[in-house]
């Protein structure tokens, strides 16, 4: 089938006014949050139901066409960057909060919901735990692609410990269920193999998710300290002590400037670092709990704690937090933000080392991360614009990732692989992992029509065999590489 004959099913399918194909409207998707990889698709389609997601998806299988699905574009890992022959499958219409089932803890959202409407719809009885910095704008659907986190996962958990259902648009238009509101329905886990999967197992068109009741208290405080040896001194003492806080942020001097700039917070912009901690439960156990907390952040020599008063000044904290990647833009015109996990016992060490590369490298690095669970998120700032600094940004980026493997950790936390990380799976999985996660990805699309060249170190195609090099079909019809 031709691209015009592809375009013309299109647009009956979605209606015209949603399939896009001129080069300034196809600007708008040509990357997601990481700003530094961009490609433009040859077209862009925004269906409004499953059933015409279905229908796209089938229309690409048949004429051998890549696709991606996009969500709302906040991805970090480049893994809503544009195939430039494929076509680009934008979830955003998909917008219903289908069902609230508080009685059953249960919530059923379209893909397209953001992640903040969720726990606007569940409560104030309810709320939905995983929280990125991006809840505002980023959708349940690229939640599920990437399986994130956000601050309060360290005692709550990531994406995949809430979703209990799905419905899944397959790489061959067919729409399956996965799952439902139970728990724990018997079968492989296909629901655990799908959340996480960066969109190269198919689409959700429909998600059950788990809600939890609403804490009875809730006890939030930031500790600044000179600099974040002391405060990360101040998160394993915390976690050694038996504590479990529902949050532990950290921030290095030039992420509260940044923030402080933005958000006008009341962050001391001469702080080292700052601790946010926040304790949520039983009102008996919060104030015992957070008398053990401030004792320990005085025992680190926290130089002041600020204790929320009330909702308002504890919403206030957060936003300085919240922000961060966004308030980068008052310290750098671009930056480059990497997603690697330590253990926490190696917090000092491993920010030691990032200053090292920084210094090596000529470029500033800000940190702000979920130290609770060792997840770091540092930011590399240059200027693009100035000859050479995109490609040290991207090595110094390249570098940070292999010393946090070093140190015992992984190549990314709630980010995904994408396109930016690929390169460093062979650093954490050996040749019979990458072989196991290839086999399930050509079980679900042996065609490798789904978001391709994501994730996998490189083009493995499905049905390769060891012995003489062969062309693969998927190489002679132009859609792969050998390199």
């Amino acid at each position: 089938m031709g691209f015009d004959l592809v375009l013309e099913e299109l647009r009956t399918i979605c209606g015209p006014e949603h399939v896009f194909t001129h080069p300034h409207q196809l600007h708008t998707f040509e990357s997601d949050g990481l700003a530094l990889y961009r490609a433009s698709p040859r077209v862009a389609v925004l269906p409004g139901t499953a059933e015409e997601t279905s229908r796209v998806v089938r229309v690409c299988h048949d004429a051998g066409i890549p696709w991606v699905a996009r969500g709302s574009g906040t991805g970090l890992s480049g893994g809503a960057l544009p195939h430039k022959e494929g076509a680009l499958i934008v979830m955003s219409r998909l917008r219903t909060i289908i069902e609230v089932d508080l009685a059953n803890q249960r919530v059923v959202v379209e893909p397209g919901v953001t992640n903040a409407e969720v726990s606007k719809a569940v409560g104030p009885t309810h709320f939905y735990p995983p929280d990125p910095s991006s809840q505002i704008v980023c959708s349940i659907g690229g939640n599920i692609a990437e399986n994130s986190g956000g601050a309060h996962c360290f005692k709550y958990g990531f994406t995949t410990n809430y979703v209990t259902g799905l419905e899944v648009v397959l790489p061959s238009g067919e729409i399956v269920t996965l799952g439902g509101k139970e728990l724990d329905r018997p079968g492989y886990d296909l629901i655990g193999a799908f959340i996480g999967s960066e969109g190269t197992l198919g689409i959700a068109t429909k998600i059950t998710l788990k809600v939890l009741p609403s804490p009875e208290d809730v006890k939030t405080l930031v500790a600044y300290f000179d600099g974040t040896e002391p405060a990360g001194k101040t998160v394993s003492d915390i976690v050694s002590a038996g504590i479990v806080p529902a949050a532990i942020e950290m921030m290095d001097n030039m992420s509260i400037r940044a923030c402080e700039d933005a958000t006008h917070a009341g962050y001391p912009p001469d702080a080292g670092a700052a601790l946010i901690v926040e304790l949520d439960g039983s009102e008996a156990e919060c104030k015992t709990r957070f008398e053990d907390v401030l004792e320990i952040c005085d025992r680190n020599d926290a130089n002041d704690v600020r204790v929320a008063a009330d909702d308002a000044e504890r919403q206030l904290i957060w936003k300085a937090r919240k922000a961060a990647f966004a308030a980068m833009g008052r310290v750098a015109r671009d930056y480059y933000v990497q997603d690697s996990v330590i253990p926490r016992t190696k917090l000092s060490e491993v920010l030691g080392r990032i200053d090292e590369l920084a210094d090596e490298h000529g470029l500033p690095v800000a940190n702000v991360f979920h130290a609770g669970d060792g997840n770091l998120h540092p930011l590399v700032c240059y200027d693009a614009r100035n000859e050479g600094e995109a490609h040290r940004a991207e090595e110094l980026a390249g570098a940070i990732v292999t010393a946090c493997v070093d140190a015992g950790g992984s190549i990314t936390g709630e980010h995904g692989v994408g396109v930016d990380k690929k390169k460093f799976m062979t650093k954490m999985f050996s040749e019979a992992d990458l072989g196991a996660f290839q086999r399930l990805r050509c079980a679900f699309d042996p065609e490798g029509l789904a978001n391709p060249e994501k994730v996998m170190p490189t083009p493995r195609l499905c049905g390769e065999v060891p012995g003489p090099y062969r062309r693969h079909p998927i190489e002679k019809a132009g859609l792969a590489e050998r390199f």
